[in-house]
């Protein structure tokens, strides 16, 4: 395999900006009018068709890192790619490993040509929850959550990539397992809480609570945390009081649309929202989150919102590289 590049240093932490990607799943879903049961991006990656688009997708993102000179994080295809998903959709172990690998080798050939050409490009292995992402359903204690999560961390440890990606946790158990699975598998990782319209996990837990929990049982082992999959407005109120948690969210991935988890679920089309809009309360929020520098989007978010919020952010990040 190809080695891993900045797994014993990821750049990011540097706090120069970089960018990622938007909502996988409804851009493909609604924009490109593909089919993927139960969510799941990674089984295109079964035939070339769906190969090639994925690729396509990532090479928008690839393109807006280039055009606004940032650094760039690849989150691969997997966010469903793990056990119980998996057997629903008919996979075995072994096929899954082989997903989980292969979602990794195609973004590597992307950083190959992006940091050709002068991106410095991260790749990382997405990690979704073993439940609903809106729902914190079947919750597991932190040793269940770390046994189940260890086969997909451990396929992406033998792989190339730098870090782990959590996305979509909504609540703390979870997120420790997948900490600690990380951890005994040699990867940084990175989580990412999703919230409700109230700015609290689905289980009622605050935001701080939350990233308090997993760093107190994890020796602060997460390299960072990110919110996700929550439009701006349902945790802007939870930040503006700062504190010491404040501090350990660098990224944020949110949604284009206001509407609560539940009226997405129903909604029978896209909402994508305002992309300028979008940007303009991504930069508000660099005023509550100083280290806040890994940018993308979730739910109808695409490229363009993602563009939108670089054009925002800039004035936050002086540096240009040469």
């Amino acid at each position: 395999m190809t080695m891993p590049r900045y797994r014993d240093a990821l750049p990011q932490l540097r706090g120069d900006l970089f960018l990622t990607d938007g909502g996988i799943e409804t851009t493909l879903i609604f924009h490109d009018g593909l089919d993927l049961p139960h969510f799941a991006a990674f089984q295109l990656l079964r035939d070339e068709a769906g190969t090639a688009a994925l690729r396509k997708y990532f090479l928008a993102y690839a393109g807006l890192a280039k055009e606004f000179r940032t650094g760039l994080i690849l989150e691969s295809a997997t966010w469903r790619a793990s056990r119980d998903w998996a057997r629903k959709l008919g996979y075995t172990d072994a096929e899954l490993a082989a997903a989980n690998t292969k979602a990794i080798e195609m973004l590597e050939d992307i950083r190959n040509d992006c940091e050709a050409a002068g991106v410095t490009t991260v790749v990382s292995g997405c990690i979704g929850p073993r439940g609903d992402g809106y729902v914190p359903s079947g919750m597991m204690s932190a040793a269940k959550a770390q046994e189940y999560h260890s086969d997909q961390i451990d396929t992406f440890a033998a792989t190339a990539a730098d870090m782990v990606g959590a996305i979509t946790m909504n609540y703390p158990e979870e997120a420790i397992g997948i900490s600690k699975a990380a951890q005994a598998a040699g990867m940084p990782v990175a989580i990412a809480f999703t919230v409700e319209t109230d700015g609290k996990l689905p289980t009622g837990q605050t935001l701080r609570a939350a990233i308090e929990s997993v760093d107190d049982s994890t020796g602060a082992f997460p390299s960072y945390y990110m919110i996700n999959c929550a439009h701006p407005t349902h945790f802007e109120r939870v930040l503006a009081d700062g504190g010491g948690f404040v501090n350990r969210i660098r990224g944020l991935r949110a949604n284009a649309s206001r509407m609560s988890h539940a009226e997405l679920n129903e909604a029978p089309a896209l909402d994508a929202g305002d992309p300028a809009e979008l940007g303009v309360q991504y930069a508000a929020l660099k005023c509550s989150l100083a280290k806040l520098n890994v940018l993308g989007g979730c739910c109808g978010t695409n490229h363009r919102h993602v563009g939108a919020i670089a054009t925002a952010c800039m004035p936050f990040f002086p540096y240009v590289r040469p």
